[in-house]
C-alpha cells in the first residue's frame, strides 16, 4: 500500500474489510512498526476476540505496538449543530507521536459520516482526514461499506474514491452455492498494478490474497527421464516422463486414472523422492486402500513422511482458493513429484477467463520449482480428442495420455493411447490396460481382420488360433511320419535290390571264373594232344 497516503477498502458485509485492514497493522507491528486502529462500528474488545482465531497474539502487541481506540457513536447520540474530526485527530496525533506509529486504520468511517447528513460537511471532513494523514506522514487505511463494491451508491464514497491515492474493492458473492470473496484494485496513483479481480481467502492465519506474481525465470529444460511406474508405458514414451514436465491423464470414470497416478507416485517414493498427492472428494485412507488392491502400496511411504496425501472437498471453496491451497501444500512438502486427482473437480465447465488461467498459474509454480506435475481430468464425452471443458487443460500439458473404454462383444475394456508428448517420440498404438492384484499391464496390440481386439474377444480369438495352430502342427507331424515311412519302405527296397545285385555279381564272377578255367583246360588239352601226335616244334595256335 502507498506509504504516507490513504487507501480505501470498500465492500459489502462479510467481504473481509476489517480483517484485511487489521492484518496490515498486525504484520507491521510484528516487525516493529506500531499502528493505531480506530473502530467506528464495533467495540475493540470484540475485534480482538474475533481475531484470536488467527493466532495474531493481539494482547501482546497491544502492550507496545498496537493501540485500539473505540470511536463508536452511541445509539442515542443526536446531532445538534455542527461537529468535525478536529479533536479526534488531535488526540490521535498525540498518541501516534507517543507510540511512534506509522500506520493507522479508520474502520467503518461511514458510520460517523452518516451523522453529518450533509454532503458538503462529509467532503470537508474527508479533506481534513486526508490532509491530516499526509501532513503526519501516516499510512492510512479507511474502510467503508458499499452495497455494490463495483459501483458505489453513496455520495461520500464517490468523492472518497477520487480523494484517496489507492482504492480497493472487496466482494462477497456466491457461485454454485460456494461463497467467493474477491479483491480488485481500482486505482493506485503513481504505481502500476494488476487491475484484475483475484480471490481473497479468510483462513486460519487471516486474509490471504490469491495473487500470482510474475513467475520467476524457469530453469533449463531438463532432459532427465523419470519412470511412470509402468515399464511398458515408459517404453511407449521412449524412456518415461521428462523431469519437471506436466502430464495429463484424461478419461471417463473408472478408466484407472487414479491407479496410473498412484503408480507414478510409488515410483517416485521408491527413488527416495518426496511426493505429494491431492485427492478431491476421496478420503486419503480410501486412496491408499484402493491402490493396494492393484499392487500399489503407498502406506509405508505415508508413514515415513516421504509421501503426503491430502483429501480436499472440491465444493468447499472457489477454484482460485483451491490453487492457493495447493501452493501452500507445495511449499510445505517440497515434493519432486506432485499429483492432483482430478484437476477437473475444481475447474467448472462454464469457466470464466480467470479460471481458464488457473492451470497455467499452477504450471508456473511447479515448473519454477522443477516439480513434475501429473493431473487427472474427468471427461464426460467419449471422444479422446475432446478435452471436455472450455478450460482446455490439455493445451498446457506436455504429455497427454487418454484412457477410454472399448466396448466389444458385450464387455467393456480399458484402452490407453498417448495423444501427445512434447520433445520426445512416442508410440501411436492403442494398448489394452489390464488391472489385477499383480499390478498394471499394458497388453501388446492384437489385430484380427484389421480390428484391434481386447478382453474376451481377444482371448477367444487367441484360443481359436492356438487350436488351429495345434491342428496344423498335428497335420505336419502326421505328414512327416508318412514321409518317414515311405522313405523307410524305399530304403528297404533299395536294400533288397542291392542284395539281389550282389548275388548276380557273384554269379557273374563265378561264371567268369568257370569260363577261364574251361579255356585253360582246353589249352592244356590241345597242347597235350600235340605232343602225343609228335608234331613239329611250333605249337599250334590257340583255338579262337
Amino acid at each position: 500500500m502507498p506509504r504516507g497516503r490513504a487507501t480505501l477498502l470498500a465492500g459489502g458485509p462479510g467481504c473481509g474489510k476489517t480483517v484485511l485492514a487489521l492484518q496490515t497493522l498486525v504484520k507491521a507491528a510484528a516487525t516493529g512498526e506500531p499502528g493505531i486502529f480506530v473502530a467506528f462500528e464495533e467495540d475493540s474488545s470484540r475485534i480482538v476476540a474475533n481475531a484470536a482465531s488467527f493466532g495474531w497474539n493481539l494482547p501482546e502487541l497491544e502492550k507496545k505496538d498496537l493501540f485500539f481506540l473505540d470511536a463508536k457513536p452511541r445509539p442515542d447520540v443526536v446531532c445538534a449543530g455542527e461537529f468535525d474530526l478536529s479533536s479526534l485527530l488531535a488526540g490521535l496525533k498525540i498518541k501516534a507521536e507517543q507510540m511512534g506509529a506509522r500506520r493507522i486504520v479508520f474502520d467503518s468511517i461511514d458510520v460517523l459520516l452518516t451523522l453529518l447528513d450533509n454532503p458538503q460537511a462529509e467532503r470537508r471532513e474527508l479533506f481534513r482526514l486526508n490532509d491530516w494523514l499526509v501532513s503526519g506522514g501516516l499510512t492510512g487505511i479507511i474502510t467503508c461499506k458499499s452495497r455494490d463494491s463495483a459501483q458505489s451508491s453513496l455520495n461520500y464514497q464517490d468523492f472518497m474514491q477520487y480523494l484517496v491515492d489507492c482504492v480497493i474493492f472487496l466482494r462477497h458473492d456466491q457461485d454454485n452455492r460456494v461463497a467467493l470473496r474477491t479483491l480488485r484494485i481500482v486505482k493506485y496513483r503513481g504505481s502500476g498494478f494488476y487491475a484484475g479481480e483475484v480471490a481473497l481467502s479468510l483462513g486460519d492465519t487471516g486474509a490471504e490474497v490469491m495473487s500470482f506474481p510474475q513467475a520467476p525465470a524457469l530453469p533449463v529444460a531438463s532432459t532427465e527421464r523419470i519412470s511412470s511406474g509402468v515399464a511398458r508405458l515408459d517404453s511407449m514414451l521412449c524412456g518415461g516422463y521428462y523431469r519437471g514436465s506436466a502430464i495429463l491423464l484424461s478419461g471417463a470414470p473408472g478408466t484407472a486414472k487414479t491407479t496410473l497416478a498412484g503408480a507414478f507416485i510409488l515410483a517416485a517414493c521408491q527413488r527416495g523422492e518426496p511426493a505429494l498427492m491431492v485427492g478431491y472428494d476421496e478420503p486419503a485412507q480410501e486412496i491408499v486402500r484402493n491402490l493396494r488392491s492393484v499392487g500399489i502400496d503407498l502406506g509405508p511411504h505415508v508413514d515415513s513422511g516421504l509421501l503426503r496425501i491430502e483429501s480436499i472437498r472440491s465444493s468447499q471453496t472457489g477454484a482460485e482458493e483451491h490453487i492457493g491451497a495447493l501452493r501452500k501444500l507445495l511449499e510445505a512438502q517440497q515434493p519432486r513429484c506432485f499429483v492432483i486427482d482430478p484437476l477437473s473437480a475444481i475447474l467448472n465447465i462454464d469457466a470464466d477467463a480467470g479460471q481458464r488461467r488457473l492451470p497455467e498459474q499452477l504450471l508456473e509454480l511447479t515448473k519454477a520449482a522443477g516439480v513434475t506435475l501429473l493431473c487427472t481430468s474427468l471427461l464426460s464425452g467419449t471422444n479422446a480428442l475432446d478435452e471436455g471443458s472450455s478450460i482446455q487443460v490439455s493445451t498446457v500439458a506436455d504429455t497427454w495420455i487418454h484412457i477410454s473404454y472399448a466396448v466389444l462383444a458385450g464387455e467393456r475394456n480399458r484402452a490407453l493411447t498417448i495423444i501427445k508428448s512434447r520433445g520426445t517420440g512416442h508410440s501411436n498404438q492403442v494398448r489394452e490396460l489390464i488391472l489385477d492384484a499383480g499390478g498394471i499391464t499394458l497388453a501388446d496390440v492384437y489385430q484380427a481382420g484389421g480390428e484391434v481386439l481386447m478382453g474376451t474377444a481377444r482371448w477367444q480369438k487367441e484360443t481359436a488360433e492356438r487350436v488351429a495352430e495345434d491342428k496344423l502342427q498335428a497335420m505336419v507331424a502326421n505328414k512327416r511320419r508318412e514321409l518317414e515311412l515311405a522313405r523307410a519302405e524305399v530304403n528297404a527296397r533299395i536294400a533288397v535290390l542291392q542284395r539281389e545285385m550282389a548275388v548276380k555279381s557273384g554269379e557273374l564272377e563265378l561264371f567268369l571264373a568257370s569260363e577261364a578255367s574251361r579255356l585253360q583246360a582246353v589249352d592244356q588239352t590241345r597242347e597235350a594232344l600235340w605232343h602225343l601226335r609228335s608234331g613239329d616244334d611250333q605249337k599250334p595256335s590257340a583255338a579262337p
